[in-house]
């Protein structure tokens, strides 16, 4: 295959301390078969793979044939596992180079389960081709959604068995995103490596993702706000659609407030902040509503790695990053509320109206409603069998809320602003995992229709306007994995 005009693998991670990764080549799989490929990122990326046929691509997307420039890596890093500091790293990818495309972006991009590697821990270093195919899935689906992510070029299966509970087929998945670099990155350098190491890591992340905040006389303190800036921002949108991530360590956390590492991930549908679907989050640390106070802790570990470059003295570095990391719950209430208020179109936020918002999600959750469905009812001014839309407290509720949007003009203008704001059609549990068992099967049929349905999912999708519906009882038993 000649992809010398399009790969244009470059490789600045390797300019850091060795001690920050180890070469490693994937491990050839044997029997190699193409999924799914994303020929739109290809293109965004400058990939241009016409005429290649799928055998060869396959090839590529596996790890057995390296594109040309290809130097692979695989990243050390640590993080805090559910609050518990672990040493960790790259145990089943391997980072094939940083892909430059034509307007100058620059992308990781990453095979997801080509092997062991160094930072495996006793892991097989491979993973299932059902996890990948839902990383697939729900990164794009985050995508379309507008919300920054990872996102999926490949799936290839290795025709390999890999043993979890139960057997189950071996996948591939090529993943791109701005970059790999994690909280727990820093965390391994402050822990593992010398003060010049993390003064030189954390110069190379603000050139590559902060370059606005080069010669900034506290870079540290600056990089600091501009990361917890961009997490409050990722976060108010993970809330907005009812997303939710499942196991927040620190490890999974992007510098460059990106979605990452698509594990035990779901969608919320009925309404409650207390909702889980991770099997490991037995406590419900990683809940829908906790994941903003999660996203605070996580912060307070970031500042911690950065205390030596904020100030030669310990105590005022401490004073510097406290007095930061206090502004982030006023930051967030108030990115929060004024999201929620688009939700409800209302653009120009006033000081009631967080408790016109409050009462709502409080009547949502005593009448169990579907999230997404009754934002989306709001939308169009639609009446749903739900019991809440039954409810006199809240027709007392719509009436208040009517009123209130009268105030922000005509009515297109306000619908306009909620269209915007609220999914139609989500990445419903019972969906992903009909179309998984059908993938892993062989037949992709459910995952390519499920995956057009989600490339647009702020459309209506249906003239008589019914809405997606979720099988009874289907949540209360539905778990999911990490699939390591």
């Amino acid at each position: 295959m000649n992809d010398r005009q399009s790969w244009n693998l470059q490789h600045t991670y390797k300019t850091l301390s060795d001690n920050l990764y180890s070469v490693q080549q994937p491990t050839p799989v044997s029997k190699p078969q193409l999924v799914r490929f994303n020929k739109l990122l290809a293109q965004e990326l400058g990939l241009d793979f016409l005429g290649v046929q799928d055998d060869q691509l396959a090839s590529v997307f596996s790890g057995n044939v390296l594109p040309n420039g290809a130097e692979p890596i695989a990243q050390a890093y640590a993080g805090h596992q559910f609050g518990y500091f672990t040493m960790l790293g790259d145990g089943r990818a391997v980072l094939l180079g940083e892909q430059v495309t034509p307007d100058g972006k620059r992308y990781d991009i990453q095979l997801k389960g080509a092997g062991q590697t160094p930072y495996s821990r006793r892991g097989d270093g491979r993973a299932t081709l059902s996890s990948v195919l839902r990383e697939y899935l729900m990164s794009e689906a985050m995508h379309y959604l507008g919300i920054p992510t990872s996102r999926s070029l490949a799936v290839v299966r290795t025709g390999e068995q890999v043993y979890r509970r139960p057997i189950q087929e071996g996948g591939i998945l090529t993943r791109v995103a701005s970059s790999h670099i994690r909280v727990g990155t820093f965390e391994y350098i402050r822990q593992y490596g010398k003060q010049e190491e993390l003064k030189q890591f954390m110069e190379y992340v603000i050139q590559r993702h902060y370059p606005n905040l080069i010669n900034m006389p506290n870079a540290a303190l600056e990089l600091l706000k501009a990361v917890m800036h961009q997490q409050i921002d990722l976060i108010v949108h993970w809330t907005r659609v009812g997303f939710i991530h499942g196991v927040m360590n620190t490890d999974n956390m992007s510098i460059a407030g990106e979605t990452i590492d698509y594990g035990p991930c779901a969608f919320m549908n009925t309404y409650n902040p207390a909702t889980v679907f991770s099997s490991i989050d037995t406590n419900g640390r990683y809940a829908f509503g906790n994941q903003i106070r999660i996203a605070h802790w996580n912060l307070s570990v970031f500042a911690g790695t950065l205390l030596p470059l904020m100030a030669e003295d310990e105590e005022k570095a401490i004073a510097i990053a406290r007095r930061e990391l206090d502004r982030f719950p006023a930051l967030f209430s108030a990115k929060w509320y004024a999201m929620m208020g688009q939700k409800l179109g209302i653009q120009s936020l006033k000081e009631e109206d967080a408790a016109l918002i409050d009462e709502l999600l409080d009547l949502m959750k005593k009448h169990k409603a579907d999230f997404t469905n009754l934002f989306i009812a709001l939308t169009h001014q639609e009446v749903l069998g739900e019991d809440i839309f039954k409810a006199d407290e809240f027709k007392q509720w719509q009436l208040k809320w009517q009123q209130r949007i009268i105030q922000e003009g005509e009515w297109e203008s306000v619908q306009q602003l909620m269209k915007n704001q609220n999914p139609a059609f989500i990445a419903r549990n019972h969906l992903v995992e009909e179309a998984l068992e059908a993938a892993t099967t062989g037949d992709m049929a459910p995952f390519e229709k499920l995956l057009e349905a989600l490339s647009d999912p702020y459309k209506i999708q249906n003239a008589d306007f019914t809405v997606q519906s979720v099988p009874i009882g289907f949540d209360q038993q539905y778990q999911t994995f990490c699939g390591t």
